[in-house]
């Protein structure tokens, strides 16, 4: 039977969701835990990667099971007693034979963090400047991503994509608190490494290094060299997936949780 799984990570301590040789993943360590309690070699498939460093404060993954698990909330408790402190599951759901946490995604959001201010409390959740921001200004430029499509202007060098099109449905930054700003964006699909390539332009805008006008002929050059250098890690987070309601074997509206 398969299961999508629901789970929170800090990435600090692993080189992405992805298994990885010679290194430690978030994906490693779930199957460790979830072999140890089904009692049987149990592989994943997640909603997509996040990178070194990177967090999620939301994520899936999908597993099949011989038996039933009849007791889910007693299984997640299990299994966040074998995992380290670092990695947190939420729930599993039952979901049709063929559901695929990746590719059945109808979304996908991020968060990304910047603090305004040194603070020895956020290193590793945050990325912190030591400059004002215009977030007008940064938020007028944002908001130009939602009438484009063609991303290769903040995809990573060499990524081996089909495409580079992607539909954005929300890009915004918000003042979180007096000295943090909160940048969410969401798409139905994301290229490597765009969301931190997006941020670290938007940030020139913000520091009035480019402009608004120079932001919209970036992403209609497309090409990655015109765009600024990429966030660090450790501000972005997954923080949303969302998927047809059909996919579930329960009752719960998976969509408005």
């Amino acid at each position: 039977m398969r299961y999508f799984i629901e789970l929170s990570y800090s990435g600090k301590a692993y080189n992405g969701w992805q298994i990885q040789p010679n290194a430690p993943s978030v994906q490693q360590t779930l199957q460790k835990g979830l072999s140890t309690l089904l009692r049987r070699t149990t592989e994943t498939v997640g909603a997509g990667r996040t990178d070194t460093g990177v967090h999620a404060s939301y994520y899936v993954a999908h597993f099949d099971s011989e038996t039933e698990i009849d007791r889910p909330v007693d299984f997640c408790y299990h299994l966040n007693a074998l995992l380290p402190h670092d990695i947190a599951i939420r729930r599993i759901r039952p979901v049709q034979p063929t559901a695929h946490a990746r590719f059945d995604a109808l979304s996908r959001s991020y968060e990304y963090r910047v603090s305004l201010r040194k603070d020895p409390f956020r290193t590793d959740t945050t990325y912190q400047v030591n400059w004002p921001l215009d977030v007008d200004k940064m938020n007028e430029a944002a908001a130009l991503l939602l009438s484009h499509s063609d991303f290769t202007s903040f995809c990573k060098l060499h990524s081996d994509n089909k495409t580079n099109l992607c539909r954005v449905s929300h890009a915004a930054w918000k003042r979180e608190h007096e000295d943090l700003l909160l940048f969410s964006i969401t798409a139905d699909r994301f290229l490597r490494n765009m969301v931190r390539a997006i941020v670290g332009t938007l940030v020139d805008v913000g520091r009035g290094k480019i402009t608004v006008e120079d932001f919209s002929q970036i992403i209609e050059e497309k090409d990655r060299c015109s765009a600024g250098s990429s966030a660090p890690p450790q501000g972005l987070f997954l923080c949303g997936v969302t998927y047809p309601d059909s996919i579930y074997l329960d009752s719960i509206d998976h969509n408005k949780l």
